[in-house]
């Protein structure tokens, strides 16, 4: 099967799962608050407001339920999938979706299911902190797709021991949920099958679930106990927001405005690029911010302690307070006792409370001093983890060298605290900040959310080789920290936004022939550099438009190589999780989970289509044949309908041989075997050689002349470089000639 194209065998009582439910705004908004008259619980979950049974009990039908009798018990559904839970207080809902298998009987052969969840204009999106991404089996390899990212992991039970509870790679493995995910879908490698295994381990799966609703048992993978206790399905926990607005423009319309409680709040929250905001009670204060009088005061004083110790507490309107008990006045916030007169003098009772001051004092410097003693050694220990002591001792024996170790505490001051108003991107890997460091030095600070064990070893070493990268089209990395559980990597400031954004963007500048080709020969000159010129080769593993970045002169900058790998030197590099980029991943790295250099060269192939085109890479509302811009490419050029699908402002009589020249390489780019594919180094020559022709001003400008300068024979296994030569060999002839 190759991935999203061959017909899938399903076996009875299975179905796609699908949630269909539109999340439709409109101008004529009913008032927000809780609906008279409907109903609060369906079967045993509460319907808490903004929710409803029906869009009419709903805020709006975004947030509207039904709730249907299935087999004698009352649930309520939004569209096919059941929700279980929902909590007004943490903008979240609980849903049981279907898992993904795909088993093996001698009696009808290997049948798949491959549920999929499509969040798409509804105000929900699947959690990245809650959930994970769960792959169970013996020889299994799969993944999770959505219209951004392709993230599997690989599970095994050859030559391992498998425990309960543990889900590392020994029949089961798991990765991170990325960020503002709100479609996906299970797939299986079929290379990787239960065939000849069927009798031990008949069935494999994959869900994406709620980490804290799963536990390994070494059982799942000997049956199918797994699918047989989830009875179908397993619960995964969604974020939601009321509306795509910020809190300022939903202010403006105060009759759809939903915080109407009189001590609510709204708060504003980012789901990737659109703006939204949700509700909350004010501090002091709990309840459903959503209806009229929702918000009700904490009695802080009658909670299961007493804040105010052994005095009194008196509640107030969102807070409380504390006064003395008879027979005690308050002093400093302290409460003593009334001194009765008497012949005693006071010096021993101030003495004692003194006493017992510096005593306070000195035991609150003696935590103080504990806790940062503790928290530097956590520091330190991160720091040798990480090889900061060698890579420390390899930059202070280079001279010159401007790689950098930076504190925790400097760039935390430099991105304000990592402030979400200097994030600049999101990706499958981290969060990127804009940074201001001393000197004022703009920088991109990139925060990693994980890193494996075995990077972990290796980090202080590939730093060593990273710092060393000098290249005008690379992002210089400038330094990182280490004295934290997951390394940052600092870059220098690219400050005119990505490639993907040039070419999607809606900008309404015309981009010409000449500058896509001279961004597309900067990029690949990048990436030779990388695969041949650096002191150990490095593999970007994400190549893709938005990785691109271009400086104030539209030069291309590769970034996010920080992420990459040095080059496999044995088989024993084989890795267990694959990550990449929907519409730009090498589909022969799916298949093998081997990373190579002719993975970067199927990336840029995409990229190149891009430049052509102008069409986004991978596109999950389009039809079934056009979703994959490589794929529509390819057929393209296997049906001689290149011109369809060239992007309007380079299309022409004049540029078309050129763009024909530049279509056949992405066709190498972009070959199903990676061992026919050319380098990058004869890309970029390939490349290179296409503008000398343009920038000439010899060429000749008659298609058929231009046809013929450019006609020598192309070997279809690999572009070699004797084609280059030819044609800069017949162009000086041509000058010569007087052409």
């Amino acid at each position: 099967m190759k991935l999203g194209r061959s017909p899938l065998l399903l076996s009875a009582g299975h179905l796609f799962l699908c949630l269909t439910a539109i999340w439709v705004l409109t101008t004529a908004d009913l008032a927000a608050g809780q609906r008279p008259g409907c109903p609060a619980k369906c079967g045993d979950v509460d319907i808490t407001f903004p929710f409803g049974i029906g869009d009419e009990c709903a805020l709006h039908s975004g947030f509207g339920l039904s709730c249907t009798t299935v087999n004698g018990t009352t649930k309520p559904y939004a569209g096919t999938i059941e929700v279980t839970k929902i909590s007004v207080p943490e903008s979240k809902a609980w849903l049981n979706t279907w898992v993904s298998s795909q088993c093996y009987f001698p009696s009808n052969g290997t049948n798949y299911l491959n549920a999929w969840l499509n969040l798409s204009d509804t105000p929900f999106w699947i959690s990245e902190v809650d959930n994970a991404i769960i792959v169970i089996g013996c020889n299994t390899l799969a993944y999770m797709t959505s219209s951004s990212y392709v993230i599997g992991c690989s599970a095994t039970c050859t030559d391992v021991t498998l425990e309960n509870g543990l889900c590392s790679g020994a029949g089961c493995c798991q990765a991170d949920v990325p960020k503002d995910i709100s479609y996906y879908r299970g797939y299986f490698n079929e290379n990787y099958n239960t065939t000849n295994i069927w009798q031990d381990s008949p069935c494999s799966y994959i869900v994406v679930m709620e980490k804290a609703a799963f536990s390994f048992n070494t059982s799942y993978v000997k049956s199918t106990v797994f699918y047989d206790t989830y009875q179908d399905t397993v619960p995964i926990a969604l974020n939601w927001q009321i509306r795509p607005w910020s809190c300022e423009v939903a202010r403006k319309n105060m009759s759809s405005y939903a915080c109407i409680s009189k001590d609510s709040e709204c708060v504003d929250t980012t789901h990737g690029k659109e703006k939204g905001y949700r509700c909350n009670c004010s501090r002091g204060y709990k309840g459903n911010p959503y209806i009229m009088g929702g918000c009700q005061d904490i009695d802080e004083c009658h909670a299961n302690y007493n804040p105010c110790g052994i005095e009194i507490c008196q509640n107030t309107p969102g807070n409380f307070s504390c006064s003395c008990r008879p027979g005690y006045y308050m002093t400093n916030g302290v409460c003593v006792p009334i001194q009765k007169r008497s012949r005693f003098r006071p010096m021993p009772v101030v003495g004692a409370s003194i006493g017992l001051v510096v005593l306070v004092i000195v035991v609150a410097c003696a935590c103080l001093i504990q806790a940062r003693r503790r928290l530097r050694k956590m520091k330190q220990t991160y720091f040798r983890q990480h090889g900061g002591l060698m890579l420390f001792n390899e930059m202070k024996s280079k001279e010159g060298n401007a790689f950098k170790i930076f504190t925790e505490e400097e760039l935390q001051q430099g991105t304000n605290n990592f402030s979400e108003k200097q994030v600049l991107g999101h990706g499958g890997h981290g969060t990127v900040y804009k940074g201001l460091l001393r000197g004022y030095v703009e920088v991109a600070v990139k925060k990693c959310m994980t890193i494996d064990e075995q990077h972990k070893k290796e980090f202080g070493k590939e730093m060593v080789i990273l710092s060393q990268i000098n290249h005008k089209n690379i992002v210089k990395l400038l330094g990182c920290c280490l004295e934290v559980e997951v390394p940052m990597l600092v870059y220098e400031f690219v400050p005119n936004g990505t490639l993907f954004h040039l070419i999607h963007g809606n900008h309404g500048r015309s981009i010409s022939l000449a500058t896509r080709l001279r961004i597309a020969i900067e990029s690949a000159d990048a990436l030779t550099y990388l695969h041949s010129s650096a002191s150990t080769p490095i593999l970007h593993g994400d190549v893709k438009s938005p990785n691109i970045l271009l400086d104030g002169n539209h030069s291309a900058k590769v970034s996010d190589f920080g992420a990459s790998i040095m080059a496999p030197t044995d088989e024993s590099q084989f890795v267990t999780l694959v990550q990449g980029t929907c519409g730009y991943l090498d589909p022969e790295y799916m298949q093998t989970c081997y990373l190579t250099d002719k993975s970067d060269v199927y990336s840029f192939g995409v990229v190149l289509v891009e430049l052509l085109t102008g069409k986004i890479p991978f596109n999950l509302d389009a039809p079934e044949k056009e979703k994959s811009l490589a794929m529509m490419f390819m057929s393209a050029m296997k049906e001689n309908r290149l011109a369809d699908i060239l992007d309007d402002q380079v299309k022409g009589e004049d540029n078309m041989v050129i763009l024909e020249e530049i279509a056949e390489l992405a066709k190498h780019c972009l070959d199903m075997s990676g061992n026919n594919r050319p380098s990058m180094k004869e890309v970029t020559e390939k490349l290179d050689g296409l503008m000398k022709v343009i920038q000439h001003p010899w060429a000749p400008q008659d298609p058929e002349e231009m046809e013929g300068l450019l006609s020598e024979p192309m070997d279809n296994s690999a572009i070699g470089s004797a084609g280059f030569f030819s044609i800069e060999k017949k162009a000086i002839n041509a000058m010569q000639s007087g052409r």
